[in-house]
């Protein structure tokens, strides 16, 4: 999460195109994005030529390679080294202008290879910056704006998502980072996985799971036919806001994945046919939304009969995942308590028709400062044929920040490396009893108790047993009590009278 400095500094850049006289927030989001993603590529190929100066080593494949690229709009050749940040922000604010205007956002359309989920995003893209001077006060502004990498521009669009949910013209938000982490880490995706977000907004949770991937398989990335499919196979993910997907493109790039799976698509409508497909989704569907019955896949009617988004989600997870697949998903408290006959069926099918593993609660802050809906992860592995034989409950209390809207830092108070050292080693949390943080619950009490997955349904409260002394003692005590406080008033009176 971004610091109240930088958040300070992402405001100061949103004031001056509100001053310019853009009010609409979504294209104000957008022009800072390019930029910003213009910057990034920039810090990126730095870095990389950092390293390789100091092996003594060649720079493979760098965005901004030496020599001339050549503009098929204007039909001019650009010096490559022109279109990047840190040289073209010294520039004097006409010619800035210009080389940003005309070639570098031109050059961005044709980053990612031709066909690629990217290049089709970029297509009919528009640069909406006419103003020498109030374009140099923006890059000014983001040049700024301190980065520990790619991991940064998340961040930032983090915040952003925020301030356009706070005008009302847009209700997303972006799951924590701290959080997505968490979930990745109790996946532990590989380059065997095919990975999979049907609501992937900015793509975060399987940018996430491609760092997870070449910290942990970097020696097998070496490899040229795991790099290939890591590049081109293993993520996937769909959104139906155009400016989600194009985020969602320029975070992968930025994390080594050119040519992603991603698509423009609403992933519960007919136009989605993913069947027995991925082995892990990750997500934190919309919820707290419901979908025209005519925009449902069939199969999803199918399934269950609901237009609540939380539970299309989940049926179509479990249609999406082959077998033997993994999901780790966000839900509402309503998913895990409901008592409508859809909550019931998407629990029942979680419990009988596959394998449940584990509900993690979450602390209602958790989303602070876009809303407090109290969620929780569930974990599932898809068989088809049940083997649910008992379920992991964890409470996580608290995630190293505070619950309240500012979320300051607070690492002592943190669950989450808990949670997966608990996760992973489950084989301890046998004995474990109900009055602790994390116990097991067997599927044949949850289907007793109508399939209820809330952990407070089976946490056992330690009530501690108070004596209390008996009536006539007290009112012995208390008279007592009278009695020298009658003397010490008579006394007082004496001494007044006398």
């Amino acid at each position: 999460m971004i610091t109240g400095d930088i958040k300070q500094k992402v405001d100061a850049v949103w004031q001056t195109f509100w001053n310019k006289g853009f009010t609409n927030t979504s294209a104000i989001f957008e022009q800072i994005t390019y930029l910003l993603f213009m910057k990034m590529l920039d810090d990126k190929q730095l870095e990389k030529e950092a390293i390789a100066n100091l092996i003594g080593d060649l720079l493979l494949n760098p965005t901004f390679p030496d020599g001339m690229w050549h503009n098929p709009t204007t039909d001019q050749d650009v010096p490559y080294n022109e279109m990047r940040w840190h040289v073209f922000k010294e520039m004097e604010p006409t010619k800035m202008l210009n080389r940003v205007r005309n070639d570098v956002f031109i050059f961005l359309r044709y980053v990612g290879k031709e066909g690629s989920a990217y290049s089709k995003a970029m297509e009919d893209t528009v640069f909406q910056i006419t103003d020498a001077r109030f374009l140099s006060r923006v890059i000014e502004g983001i040049d700024e704006i301190s980065s520990d990498g790619a991991d940064m521009m998340g961040d930032v669009y983090e915040y952003m998502l925020g301030i356009m949910a706070a005008s009302g013209t847009n209700g997303q938000f972006r799951t924590p980072r701290h959080i997505i982490r968490m979930m990745v880490e109790l996946m532990r995706p590989t380059l065997d996985d095919t990975i999979c977000d049907p609501a992937m907004g900015s793509a975060g949770f399987i940018m996430e799971a491609a760092k997870y991937i070449t910290e942990h398989q970097s020696d097998e990335l070496l490899n040229i036919e795991e790099k290939e499919r890591f590049r081109k196979e293993i993520f996937h993910g769909s959104d139906s806001d155009a400016s989600m997907l194009r985020i969602g493109c320029m975070n992968m790039m930025l994390h080594d994945v050119d040519e992603p799976n991603l698509y423009y698509r609403n992933s519960l409508s007919d136009e989605n046919d993913d069947t027995n497909r991925y082995t892990l989704c990750l997500a934190n569907p919309p919820f707290a939304g419901s979908l025209d019955t005519d925009d449902i896949a069939h199969t999803l009617k199918a399934a269950v009969k609901t237009k609540k988004t939380e539970l299309l989600f989940l049926a179509l997870m479990m249609r999406m995942l082959q077998s033997g697949g993994r999901c780790a998903s966000i839900v509402p408290d309503t998913v895990l308590t409901g008592d409508s006959k859809a909550y019931k069926t998407i629990r029942s099918a979680l419990v009988d028709n596959h394998c449940m593993q584990a509900v993690i609660t979450m602390p209602s802050g958790v989303f602070q400062p876009y809303s407090g809906v109290s969620t929780a992860i569930i974990i599932f592995t898809k068989t088809g044929a049940g083997g649910t034989d008992k379920v992991w409950f964890y409470d996580m209390r608290a995630d190293g920040f505070s619950l309240t809207t500012q979320r300051t830092p607070q690492p002592e108070q943190n669950d989450i490396p808990d949670v997966i050292s608990r996760f992973h080693n489950l084989e301890a949390e046998t004995d474990r009893s109900r009055k602790e943080q994390s116990f097991f619950v067997t599927a044949d009490e949850i289907r007793a108790n109508g399939y209820d997955l809330s952990y407070k349904r089976y946490h056992e409260v330690e009530r501690e047993a108070v004596e209390y002394e008996a009536p006539e003692t007290i009112i012995a005590r208390m008279e007592k009590r009278q009695k020298t406080i009658d003397a010490a008033f008579a006394e007082f009176k004496k001494l007044v009278n006398s």
